[in-house]
């Protein structure tokens, strides 16, 4: 099973990221969440600030490009063997610091990711 941080995490049913916390939790892997409203999805707490996690696998954006720039420095010191880009949220200046620091990014929808089996 595969760690995975949700950054961009939703209390709202509708939002992408929700779905995939609880698709995710359904499918056995271990998740973490920020968010801007502090709660809970599918047994998972999403919190609000940028916490030093260990032995992330994955993480799984549901941030446009212009809110993802506070979170580049922060990614890239979690040391995650991938980051995962959902639909909406491509940004070319993020993957070349991904590449600069060795870290795998995929323009995917994780939802999709998780329904195929390909996670």
């Amino acid at each position: 099973m595969k760690k995975t941080l949700v950054i961009g995490a939703s209390l709202n049913p509708l939002r992408y990221s929700y779905k995939a916390i609880n698709k995710l939790v359904d499918k056995g892997h271990p998740v973490l969440a920020i968010g801007l409203i502090i709660g809970k999805v599918a047994g998972v707490e999403i919190i609000k600030n940028n916490k030093s996690f260990e032995n992330i696998n994955t993480v799984t954006l549901y941030l446009n490009p212009k809110r993802q720039v506070g979170f580049y420095n922060y990614i890239v010191s979690l040391k995650p063997k991938r980051v995962l880009f959902n639909p909406g949220t491509e940004n070319l200046e993020f993957y070349t610091i991904l590449n600069e620091n060795n870290i795998e990014y995929e323009e995917v929808c994780t939802l999709v990711l998780l329904s195929t089996n390909q996670y």
